[in-house]
Parts: structure tokens; sequence; C-alpha cells
């Protein structure tokens, strides 16, 4: 079974009062070293316990490793994007973190939330929230959308059979599409929107529920510029309001300026991970993608076309 192992540090001897007489013996010791500075601000941020870690893991279906990750954290707050072609490892990897699959049994569990190897599955839902287009494909139901955003207080499309929502949960609903800008269309048959529409329909959903974390799995397929635009506004203003947003895309047009930091897949390996400045180049996309790419940059977003 796993264990869940706990490193205390050692407790910091407080200094007696300095002695009137110094000892022969004390005179020819070494000097003490000086005390420690106390932490900056910053390097107490940076100790802080991981949203996420990620050490030696593997996922094996069918006897193969279909993802290996060595070491990954992710700080809270902190935001990042994964690239990668088609069958890299993207999904499985998210699916890492939302415990939808296990990797291979180690004494030192693998991956950990907030400091825990064993969880609640409540707590990762609590904090997770998930958009994707295939979540997408699943609405086919003839509802108001405000029936479609309160049933994310349950986990489902729309509001549950036999079940009483209150004038505070409407409420709630009503705020997240309001924070995205789209609170006029509350009463619209969510079947009546465009699929830009619908996608950002499907984040208040998630936002109702208030989560820390936003994970975009490949938010913009299937839209056209203008909701790809609402859609990528909409990841920066989460960011803005300090979530976690966590993009899964293959095009490095869908990474918001807020995103810094980029987690590069290839071969169910990660391939890099680190600045987007430095990562996101013609000859790292060339190599991750396999084929000839030139990186382009306008005011921190990042652009990917085929050099010919």
């Amino acid at each position: 079974m796993e264990t869940n192992e706990k490193c205390e540090a050692a407790p910091v001897r407080e200094k007696g009062p300095a002695a009137e007489a110094v000892s022969a013996a004390e005179k020819t010791a070494a000097p003490k070293a000086a005390p420690v500075p106390e932490k900056a601000p910053a390097a107490v941020a940076a100790t802080a316990t991981p949203l996420f870690q990620i050490h030696d893991a593997n996922v094996v279906r069918a006897s193969k490793t279909i993802l290996h990750v060595g070491d990954f954290s992710l700080a809270e707050g902190e935001h990042v994007a994964l690239l990668g072609p088609n069958g890299a490892g993207k999904s499985t990897f998210i699916q890492l973190l939302t415990r939808e699959v296990f990797p291979l049994w180690r004494e030192e569990p693998p991956v950990r939330f907030r400091g825990q190897d064993r969880p609640q599955l409540t707590e990762i839902k609590r904090t997770l929230g998930i958009v994707s287009s295939t979540m997408h494909d699943q609405v086919r139901v003839l509802l108001p959308v405000i029936d479609i955003v309160v049933g994310g207080l349950f986990g489902t499309l729309g509001v549950p059979l036999r079940t009483e929502v209150d004038q505070k949960d409407r409420a709630l609903a009503l705020d997240a599409l309001d924070r995205l800008g789209i609170a006029e269309l509350a009463p619209r048959d969510v079947m009546t929107l465009s699929t830009g529409q619908v996608r950002r329909v499907l984040v208040a959903r998630e936002l109702v529920r208030d989560p820390q974390v936003l994970i975009f799995d490949e938010p913009c397929t299937g839209l056209d510029p203008e909701g790809m635009y609402h859609v990528r506004k909409t990841m920066g203003t989460l960011a803005a309001e300090g979530r976690s947003v966590v993009l899964v895309t293959h095009y490095p047009e869908d990474i918001i300026p807020a995103i810094e930091r980029v987690l590069l897949i290839k071969d169910a390996e990660v391939f890099a991970d680190g600045p987007k400045a430095e990562l996101l180049t013609s000859e790292v996309m060339s190599e991750l993608f396999g084929v000839p790419l030139v990186v382009g940059e306008a005011a921190g977003w990042y652009s990917l076309r085929g050099a010919y």
C-alpha cells in the first residue's frame, strides 16, 4: 500500500544568554555561524506545498507505457499550457491530476494533491473545474441556459429530477454568467446558441462551484474566430481572478499572455517544461510536431504556421 510519509523540519535551538566569561576552549573554538535571515515572502511562497506534484509516474495500458512523468509540480495560482501532437499523452496527463487514471504503484506515491497521496475525490472535484470540447458534445438537451449552469452545482447537465433549486442557487448561476458577460443568455434554450456561446455557458457551469483551478481541454476546437476570441478572453478573466488556468491545446494561439509556462509532451514523455518565451520557438515546435514550423509573437500572443 502507498504510504504518506511526512518530513518535519528539525527544531531551531534557541540561543541562551551570553556568558560573562569565556573559557579558553571557547576562545579557540570556531566562530558560530551568523543567524539565518528570515525568508522573504517570495521565498516562502516558493517552498509552499504545491497544488499538484508528480514524481516518476508511469501509466501503463496493455503492457505499454502511455505516459511517463519524471518530475512536475504546479503551485497554487500558477498557470500552465500543455502542448503536443495527438496521442502524445496530454489527456492522460490531465486524468492523472483528476484521478481518472492511476499510475503504477510505487512505495513513494507518484501523484500528490496539496501534499496528500490519498486525497478525497470530493476535495479534488471541489477544487477543479473542467471544460472540454467533448463535454460540449453531450449538450443535446432542450433546457434553459440557467438550468445548465445550475446543474454544475450537482455535476449534471441540467437540474436533476426531483431536485429543488432555490433562489440562492439561481443567483449563483446568474452571477457566473454575468462574470463571463453572457447573463442575457440565461433564459435562452441552450440548443439555440452558437457553438462559442455554448462553450462559455459550460465555463459558467464550472464557475458556479467557485473552483480554484480551471482546466481547459482543447477549448477552441470547432469554434469560429468569434468563439475563439471569447473563450480566450474568458480564460484571461479567470486568470485575473487568481484562479489557476491549465490549458491543453495543439495551438500556441490559444495560450493567453497570463500563461507563462508551457509543458511539451511527445511520445508519452515530457519533452520540455519551462518558460514559453524559451520553448515557443520555431526550432522547438518543429521538433515537437515533426514538421517545419514557424512561430510568431506579438504583444504576448503566439502564432504557428507551416514553413513551406
